[in-house]
């Protein structure tokens, strides 16, 4: 049988070409988001870091529809919560989260927070996620439960607190308010979200009918391995990005 031949996350001759390709993704980011359900009036954001101000992030602008947002719409916000390049105010609650989570985490290139229904319904639980399913396994033993709710995040040492709890997981779960997923690529960051709604889903759905069996330890960290990686993340969002493109390339404008 021959040898898999899987594609690579792209490199770059520029720092204006990997900006803009991060950008290109971030618009498709929110777009998906729209279709899944993920908006909730003015909540949520996808942060990418700036690959040349390394404490600067482009996010979206505050009370724009997910569904709406195309790169040229984008804003550059600076370490003072500062808006360098837009014209649209910023979300504060995306500052105070986004801006501690870059600043812990050198190594995270997104983040990403909405509002979705079964995450904020399974974050009420406060309880971490099981390794019920395969799809499940991609955050066995790497997220975390940010067990506390002390209102909409508008303080920089809440956003602190949030980011020491993630550590260097790829996802926290907000106890009653939702989910927050971290990557080394926007494309990684936003599949593990998607994938995180839908593994709350699962287990919601499982329980409400019985008592699920968990998969064995030992398989819940072999098929972490097989499915948990940045690069799995990043290549699980490519066919997505593909989807939307083709279907609303003014998205990219």
């Amino acid at each position: 049988m021959p040898e898999l031949q899987l594609p690579e996350p792209p490199t770059f001759n520029s720092v204006e070409d990997e900006r803009h390709h991060r950008k290109q993704r971030l618009a498709a980011a929110f777009r998906l988001f729209a279709r899944y359900g993920f908006d909730e009036g003015v909540a949520g954001h996808i942060t990418a870091r700036d690959p040349e101000n390394l404490d600067h992030f482009w996010v979206n602008p505050f009370g724009m529809y997910f569904g709406h947002i195309s790169v040229s719409d984008l804003l550059l916000v600076n370490h003072k919560g500062e808006v360098i390049q837009g014209d649209k105010p910023v979300n504060a609650a995306a500052f105070a989260i986004h801006s501690q989570v870059h600043q812990a985490r050198p190594d995270v290139v997104a983040a990403a927070h909405a509002h979705s229904v079964y995450g904020k319904a399974w974050s009420s639980l406060g309880r971490t996620l099981d390794p019920l399913t395969q799809d499940a396994c991609s955050f066995y033993e790497d997220h975390a439960l940010f067990d506390d709710y002390t209102g909409v995040v508008l303080d920089l040492e809440e956003g602190k607190r949030i980011a020491a709890t993630l550590g260097e997981r790829k996802a926290v779960i907000l106890r009653n308010h939702g989910l927050l997923t971290v990557g080394h690529t926007v494309d990684e960051t936003a599949w593990w979200f998607i994938t995180m709604e839908r593994t709350c889903q699962a287990q919601l759905l499982a329980e409400a009918v019985g008592k699920p069996k968990l998969i064995d330890p030992e398989i819940a960290s072999l098929t972490y391995s097989q499915i948990g990686s940045h690069f799995m993340g990043w290549f699980s969002f490519q066919s997505l990005y593909e989807k939307i493109v083709r279907e609303e390339p003014d998205l990219l404008e």
